[in-house]
């Protein structure tokens, strides 16, 4: 009988849909960290290194113990298959470059959400004596039946998207009219 019940409760978890959005932001944000490790790696720090000289950011690094002592390994690979342990600095940094770059994005994107988004408008309130929530618009609470001053539900505004919308629609339909002609 439990094994039923659980599974009513995961179905209603899955159904919900925020277990379907977690899960798309989880492959997005991979495939994103993909894309950002790549952007770093293969096209930002090889003029970097370029500008400073022909250095290879990722193959910056410090021996710190093992491998044979007096010889200079020009890469991370070389130092480690002689057996040294090394501190790979530049695999680092490209990680930090990594990070700064994918926070930038993910800023400008709920910038840009936060934006397009639709403003709400508040259309309750806290009864000041029972304080429960009330509509703007009541004169009497109508849990304790005291009586508020009623306030005015500011129009909504439209967003940035919908007056882009607007916009592009009224310039669309010249452009119509004027090809009708």
């Amino acid at each position: 009988m439990s094994k039923i019940k659980v599974l009513k409760e995961f179905k209603a978890f899955i159904e919900r849909g925020s277990a379907i959005d977690m899960a798309v932001g989880i492959v997005v944000g991979s495939v994103m960290t993909g894309l950002v490790n790549s952007l770093v790696k293969d096209i930002i720090m090889p003029p970097i290194g370029w500008l400073l000289g022909n250095i290879d950011f990722s193959q910056f690094f410090i021996v710190l113990s093992g491998g044979q002592t007096g010889v200079h390994y020009n890469t991370v690979a070389e130092a480690q298959a002689a057996g040294a342990t090394t501190m790979n600095i530049g695999v680092f940094l490209n990680s930090v470059v990594s990070f700064f770059i994918t926070m930038f994005a993910i800023f400008v994107f709920i910038r840009f959400m936060n934006r397009i988004r639709a403003k709400k408008v508040e259309t309750t309130r806290i009864c000041p004596y029972c304080k429960t929530l009330i509509n703007k618009e009541a004169s009497k609470c109508p849990n304790c039946c005291s009586a508020v001053i009623p306030e005015k539900i500011a129009v909504q505004e439209p967003s940035d998207l919908e007056k882009n919308i607007k916009q592009i629609t009224k310039i669309t339909k010249k452009k119509i009219k004027i090809t009708k002609k």
